[in-house]
This record gives C-alpha cells, sequence and structure tokens, in this order.
C-alpha cells in the first residue's frame, strides 16, 4: 500500500511539473510569435542608413565595383544589418532591430548585441547546408552515438561472453579505445588511416563538389567518434546486463530457452531500462566532445567561432558559442530527465 501511494505521489508531480512546462512553453511561444509580428523588415532597416552610406547603394546599383559589403541576418525576432568599407577611409554603420524599433550599434551595449546577433547567426549555419554549425554538431553526435551504441551490444556480449577468443578481442577493443585521447583517434582516422592505405576522404566524393572536403572530413569523424562511443557504450551495457540477477538466467534454461533466447527475450529488455540514463549521459558528453572536429577543419560550432574570430579579431564571439552549447545541452537535459523521471514511475 504504501508503494502504490509513493507511486500516486510520483505520477501527480511528475504531472504539474509538466504542465508548468508546457505552460512556460506555451508563454515562450507567444512571445516569440508576437515579437516576430512586430519586427521590423529589412527595408525599414535600411531606411535608417546613413546618407553617405544610401549615396554608396546608389552609385553601386550602375557599377560593376563593389565597395560596400551589406549584411543582413535576420532571426525573425530580432535583426541585424551592417554597412562597412575597407581602406584607409573604412566605414562601418550597424543596427539592431527589435520589437519593431531599430537601435544604432555602433558602440556600447548596442555593438555588444549587433555582434552578438551576428555571430551567433553564423554559427547556426542559418541558409546554409546541413553540414554547418549546430545542425551539423547535432548530426554527427546523433549518428555517432546510433552506430556506437549498435556496435556496442556486440562488443558487451563479445566481453562477457564463456568464448575466451572473443573476450579477450573484444575487452582490448574496449581497452584501446577507452585508454586513448579521442583526438589522437580522430588524427589516426583522418590522416593516418589514408596515409596508410593511399586514399583520400575528399576522393571518396566528387572531387568537383566544393564540399568535397567537408563531406570526407564528416565520414571521417563519424567513423572515429562511432568507434569511440562503441567502447563506452559497451560498458554501459555491459553493466546492464550484468546487474540482472543470475536466478533469471537459471530460471530461463529451466524454461528449455537457449543463451540467445534468453539474452533477446528476458536480459536484454529488462536491461534495457537500465542503459538509458548512462546513454543519455553519454548522448550529452558526446554534443561537446564533437567540437573536436575544428582540428580537421570541419565547420561546426566551435570551428565556425575560430573562423569568426579570425576574420572580425573579436573574442566575444566565443560567448556566443559557450551559450549555444549551453542551450543545447541543456535541452537534452532536461529531454533526458523527464525521460528517466518517467520510467521510473513505472519500475
Amino acid at each position: 500500500m504504501k508503494d502504490f501511494l509513493k507511486k500516486l505521489i510520483n505520477i501527480r508531480e511528475w504531472k504539474q511539473s509538466s504542465k508548468t512546462a508546457a505552460i512556460c512553453i506555451v508563454a515562450a511561444v507567444v512571445l516569440l510569435i508576437v515579437l516576430s509580428i512586430i519586427n521590423v523588415s529589412e527595408s525599414e532597416m535600411m531606411d535608417h542608413a546613413s546618407p553617405q552610406v544610401k549615396q554608396m547603394i546608389e552609385d553601386e546599383k550602375d557599377s560593376s565595383r563593389k565597395r560596400l559589403t551589406i549584411t543582413y541576418n535576420d532571426f525573425k525576432v530580432i535583426s541585424y544589418l551592417s554597412f562597412s568599407t575597407s581602406g584607409a577611409k573604412a566605414l562601418q554603420e550597424t543596427y539592431v532591430g527589435f520589437a519593431g524599433n531599430i537601435f544604432q550599434a555602433d558602440e556600447g551595449f548596442g555593438k555588444f548585441a549587433g555582434q552578438m546577433v551576428n555571430y551567433t547567426y553564423r554559427m547556426l549555419g542559418i541558409k546554409q547546408n546541413v553540414l554547418h554549425g549546430v545542425k551539423l554538431t547535432m548530426l554527427l553526435t546523433t549518428l555517432s552515438i546510433l552506430i556506437g551504441f549498435v556496435f556496442s551490444i556486440f562488443l558487451a556480449l563479445g566481453k562477457i561472453s564463456t568464448n575466451k577468443i572473443i573476450s579477450k578481442i573484444c575487452s582490448a577493443y574496449v581497452f584501446f579505445f577507452r585508454g586513448t585521447p579521442l583526438l589522437i583517434q580522430l588524427f589516426v582516422v583522418y590522416f593516418s588511416i589514408p596515409g596508410i592505405f593511399g586514399f583520400s576522404w575528399r576522393g571518396l566524393f566528387d572531387t568537383a563538389d566544393p564540399e568535397a572536403v567537408y563531406k570526407g572530413a564528416f565520414i571521417a569523424a563519424l567513423i572515429a567518434f562511432s568507434l569511440n562511443s562503441a567502447a563506452y557504450c559497451a560498458e554501459i551495457v555491459r553493466a546492464a546486463i550484468q546487474s540482472i540477477d543470475k536466478g533469471q538466467h537459471e530460471a530461463a534454461k529451466t524454461l528449455g530457452l537457449g543463451y540467445g533466447q534468453t539474452m533477446t527475450h528476458i536480459i536484454i529488455p529488462q536491461a534495457t531500462r537500465r542503459m538509458i540514463p548512462p546513454l543519455c549521459n553519454e548522448f550529452i558528453m558526446m554534443i561537446k566532445d564533437v567540437s573536436l572536429v575544428f582540428a580537421i577543419s570541419l565547420m561546426d560550432i566551435t570551428t565556425i567561432s575560430k573562423t569568426i574570430m579570425t576574420s572580425e579579431g573579436s573574442y566575444l564571439v566565443f560567448l556566443p558559442a559557450l551559450v549555444i552549447y549551453l542551450i543545447v545541452t541543456a535541452i537534452f537535459t532536461w529531454i533526458f530527465g523527464r525521460m528517466e523521471t518517467r520510467l521510473a514511475i513505472y519500475e
């Protein structure tokens, strides 16, 4: 009776917290919709340019030589517009549009806010292909964990196998990838292996494709991260399987079930729920580990941040990068926390 009441209380608490979270999400969505509706347009921001800039825009309409660089980034709820020229008489004008107003952003807090919008826009890879910014980070993380997890099941089963040769091989694999730095593993896959076998990752794709270098680097990174993830996930799977009471193996034998049937129908279904919390942690760790792809110039959040820093000469670019990583991690931490709570309710 006491356990039943405890479960009932947990269910009510979970429903209440879910309701609160839903209200907060709806309120945030409504606010974003309102801000996007009242946000200023690009033409309205262009009208705020100085007479000098407007004259340059008119002059360049009929000229093949372009001196004025115009950058417009639209986040729907906030917009960024800048005009710049280079040379001895360099010109720089920046504006930020927010909540129906247009603010000068050439100095002070306005400049800081404008830089944050511009840097964040570029890091997110908006209006670019799938291999940019947050999209690349999430794609590489998700695929690495999925492939690594599938491989880890065989590694875990092999490690606890009664066949000593298979057990030793799987144990050696896990020891190797857990005992060496992930960055060095990435270098070996990206640089050493092509050197040994005489091929290039870029050569796997059409050399005329301007994205061939990045696609090749993505494949190399996916292989390195998947192999590394498999080693860590294998220990998670092994620990979950071995945590199931041995009496269930004996009961399965009594019922005439073989090893494969016992694992498939009895042990693994129970172990799966115990794997989820540590696998969620591994996913979150992988999100941060993926930042190592900057070493092979793959355009994730970190690499784009470094590129912007080099071109703009501003170290402020790492602030939005930090916030983006924190937001992504917080979202998945919350999702996984809800998942663990829901599973715990029905244990």
